[in-house]
């Protein structure tokens, strides 16, 4: 399995906060905003935010397959860290159940 987050910010705010905080997975920059566009994040307008991506989580397969998604409706949703664990082991171990 493989962790990657894609942001669309500039690239040196990005590496600086990437090698303070020691992240364990790949950053990937969207500088066209074309990928957050097409999954359905980006957010020109809103009551809480302007210009910028909604929180999302996508479990994608090598595929390119969803599994999983979240798409908070507003700038401070997320999903708990229990919810995105069990969303990974019952993508990635589909016979396995609780």
């Amino acid at each position: 399995m493989q962790v990657a987050a894609i942001v669309a910010q500039r690239s040196e705010k990005v590496r600086r906060y990437v090698e303070g905080a020691g992240l364990p997975f790949d950053i990937l920059i969207d500088d066209s905003r074309e990928t957050l566009k097409a999954y359905g994040v980006w957010q020109r307008i809103g009551i809480d935010a302007w210009n910028i991506a909604r929180p999302a989580l996508f479990l994608i397969d090598r595929g390119g397959i969803v599994h999983y998604s979240f798409v908070a409706s507003t700038q401070f949703g997320f999903p708990t860290q229990l919810e995105i664990l069990d969303e990974i082991v019952r993508v990635a171990a589909p016979d396995i159940r609780p």
